[in-house]
């Protein structure tokens, strides 16, 4: 077995017993993602010889003896919209094309205080918007177990390399399911945090009171692992919760006996795929024989959670964007008459199609005589949304649903679109919404092998429930299993 198909916790141990050095495992991962990214396309930036430097530090400092993270001299891709200082951090768009960060995310910091290896800049949507990595300015990515295929997004980039092994974890951000869903597509396990629980601070904005950094591994541990390493209280970050948080790893246990388990009818219904409904009940009656108790619930606002999340989602990315506009930093039109002349050459050249979508669409719902039809409604139902299901776990400890309605999907099928591209976060977006926490993981594959992907739901700041659940589940199904390049 290559040292890149190894889970992060496995090796972990084999870098502190000094089986392996953190150098040779960072080249095994150079070596794969020259095999592999001509077919996958998963970087934007790669950063070997800072990587290879960086294992050689981290090497040096495990022969003297020194205190390490528990992810010290691991491999670890990052999502192209997280701000590493002196390193392209271009959210896949024109307009931040040259822009290189003179600061560091709170996320960044944490992970270089535990040692931890950047290998570079992970392919997305364009600020974070889309569900297939098909509106990166650069180039798509593709799903590792169908190059034909989508690897889901935004977070494609982060989800594809994982599965692919061109990174042994990865971090993504996730507004409306742009980690879980391209967890699902590929076949890996991804974790988007309760929101507050991890600094902001230093991801670029699409819509603030959605997105949260999260992370993506080959394993429930990897996963537990990197969400203990980034998460904690930020005074840098208005939005971030001050409260302590215990260890995710060390207190996972596949131990689910009188778990109650609730399957929400309108997450079953018009619009899921059969075989990925009867791939999710078959995960839970597995977990049911492990004593896990199971109820139906329902949750009736979902219908509506879709609409309430764009007219969300996109009114605050039309006041987020528009910092981009040619002044301070990023793309600047050239050959402008005046100011607004500038403004309007910039923005139009510098945002691709579905990013002025959202921007225009954002910018009519807060607009006079259509705020309090649109903006203010999807305002109370995100309350109502968050009544719900605050209600149901009063009853259960938590919600599990398919994660997307379909596998992957061919690149190109959806893209002329926009309402079929939508429908693919029909199950991820109310999470987001209600800021809950909320894990993806593998529960079957397809008839042409793609992966299904299982979200387990949980109540605020209670990773380590929906965690464990994920664990028991791991543990009836078996590991992750690398797809053939």
């Amino acid at each position: 077995m290559n040292l890149y198909e190894y889970n992060a916790y496995e090796l972990s141990s084999m870098l502190k017993d000094k089986k392996i050095s953190s150098r040779e495992l960072t080249a095994s991962v150079f070596d794969r993602i020259e095999e592999v990214e001509p077919k996958v396309g998963a970087y934007l930036y790669t950063n070997k010889e800072a990587a290879l430097a960086k294992a050689t530090e981290i090497d040096n400092a495990i022969a003297n003896g020194e205190d390490l993270g528990r992810l010290a001299g691991i491999p670890i891709g990052i999502k192209d919209n997280i701000s590493t200082k002196g390193i392209p951090t271009t959210c896949a768009s024109k307009m931040l094309e040259n822009y290189k960060p003179v600061f560091n995310a709170t996320v960044i910091e944490k992970l270089e205080a535990e040692g931890v290896v950047m290998t570079g800049k992970l392919n997305m949507d364009e600020f974070a918007m889309g569900s297939s990595t098909e509106n990166s300015y650069f180039k798509s990515t593709k799903n590792p177990f169908n190059t034909e295929c989508v690897p889901g997004g935004s977070s494609g980039g982060s989800a594809a390399a994982v599965a692919a092994g061109e990174a042994i974890v990865a971090l993504g951000s996730d507004t409306g399911g742009s980690i879980r869903q391209p967890a699902s597509l590929c076949g890996v396990v991804g974790l988007k945090p309760t929101y507050g629980s991890v600094s902001r601070y230093g991801l670029v904005a699409f819509a603030s009171s959605l997105d949260q950094i999260g992370p993506f591994g080959k394993s429930v541990k990897d996963v537990a692992l990197l969400q203990d390493a980034i998460c904690g209280y930020d005074k840098m970050d208005a939005t971030s919760v001050n409260r302590s948080y215990s260890s995710l790893y060390d207190g996972l246990s596949e131990n689910i006996a009188g778990l109650k388990i609730g399957i929400p009818k309108e997450y079953f219904g018009e619009g899921i795929r059969p075989e990925v409904k009867a791939a999710v009940m078959n995960s839970v009656k597995e977990l049911e024989k492990k004593g896990a108790i199971v109820k139906e619930i329902s949750l009736n606002s979902t219908d509506y959670a879709l609409s309430a999340y764009y007219i969300i989602a996109c009114a605050e990315a039309s006041s987020n964007l528009a910092r981009f506009d040619g002044v301070k930093y990023g793309y600047r039109a050239q050959n402008c008459d005046g100011l607004v002349d500038m403004y309007e050459k910039t923005r139009s050249e510098g945002f691709g199609r579905e990013v002025k979508r959202r921007i225009m669409l954002g910018t009519f719902v807060l607009s006079s005589g259509y705020y309090d039809a649109y903006y203010k409604k999807a305002k109370l139902l995100q309350k109502r949304i968050l009544s719900e299901f605050n209600e149901a776990f009063n009853d259960v400890d938590v919600i599990i649903t398919p994660t997307s309605p379909f596998e992957a999907f061919k690149i190109g099928e959806r893209s002329g679109d926009p309402l079929a591209m939508y429908a693919s976060d029909i199950c991820t977006v109310t999470i987001n919404i209600a800021g809950l926490p909320a894990v993806s993981v593998p529960c079957g594959f397809s008839a042409s092998g793609l992966p299904y992907g299982m979200q387990i739901i949980g109540k605020k700041f209670d990773e380590q429930t929906i965690l464990n659940t994920a664990y028991a589940h791991e543990n009836i199904f078996g590991a992750f299993k690398m797809p053939t390049l």
